[in-house]
């Protein structure tokens, strides 16, 4: 069994789900997602022994976002007394201008104006080493067009953002979003996975790989 955890904060009013990963017996953790609150996110892991290494965004709609931010100045602010360099924050390549437009990410339609940016932008395949844990960048572009999920083969986890839901998917209503395109990132690059993946989406529950192939009425695969 690997010695990789996986945490959990639910934030903000759409009720994100902010994910930080870690080894046993280590500080480092990287976060994932900091949909609010981004200075009490970093208390609440300062408090419990933690130091930010990085933070991942699976893709940039306000709700996953909305933390950003204020999460990056307190992680750098606690590195630059340590000595250490800037804890990066990483989105995959194609989801640059939605960060940066608040149109876009809809943060403008609540009142709430949201504009950011990633310090790293990632490619499809690229594996990344934050916090002694190996994470692949799986583009799976339809929620968003830049949208992606992190896998850590080791542990079995797949952090999913909002391409897949327990028994469901993200919603592509919005600006860049194609469900012809996210039923197919599902189906090629997340249901190739192994069954006992367990997928922590960005809302609700988590599942698995398995479970999902069987029964997701949106990308379920035939017997």
């Amino acid at each position: 069994m690997a010695d990789i955890k996986i945490g959990r904060m639910v934030m903000g009013s759409i009720q994100t789900n902010c994910y930080f990963l870690y080894r046993e017996g280590s500080s480092e953790t990287v976060v994932v997602d900091p949909g609010d609150h981004g200075a009490e996110i970093y208390k609440a892991l300062q408090k419990n022994g933690f130091t930010v290494t990085g933070i991942l965004l699976t893709h940039g709609h306000f709700d996953h976002i909305w933390g950003l931010d204020a999460l990056r100045d307190a992680a750098n602010a606690a590195a630059e007394a340590d000595g250490r360099e800037p804890v990066p924050v990483y989105a995959c390549e194609g989801e640059r201008e939605l960060l940066k437009d608040p149109d876009r990410n809809v943060s403008g339609q609540t009142g709430r104006p949201c504009s950011t940016y990633a310090d790293i932008y990632v490619k499809d395949g690229q594996e990344l080493d934050l916090a002694g844990i190996k994470i692949k960048v799986i583009a799976t572009p339809g929620h968003t067009e830049g949208g992606c999920c992190y896998y850590v083969a080791e542990a079995g986890i797949l952090v999913a953002g909002d391409t897949l839901f327990q028994e469901s998917v993200g919603r592509t209503d919005f600006p860049t979003g194609s469900m012809s395109t996210l039923v197919r990132s599902v189906q090629e690059k997340l249901f190739v996975l192994p069954d006992e993946t367990t997928v922590y989406p960005g809302h609700g529950d988590s599942t698995t790989i398995g479970h999902e192939k069987r029964y997701n009425p949106f990308c379920a695969i035939a017997d």
